[in-house]
């Protein structure tokens, strides 16, 4: 089994999980009423998606 010579400092560590942060997620509008929304989803306010009721709310 390999077994690393030096220890990683803090710093190569650190530098290689700059990459690991989190991303705020994307919103679009919803084509019906305008708020936003996530994309590929069905508008949560109004029940639409690609401008066509999909839930059964009343708007």
């Amino acid at each position: 089994m390999a077994v690393p010579r030096n220890r990683t400092s803090n710093a190569r560590k650190n530098s290689r999980r700059s990459h690991h942060a989190k991303v705020a997620k994307h919103f679009g509008k919803c084509s019906n009423c305008g708020k936003p929304t996530l994309s590929h989803r069905m508008c949560p306010h109004c029940g639409h998606y690609d401008a066509k009721l999909v839930d059964g709310k009343a708007e």
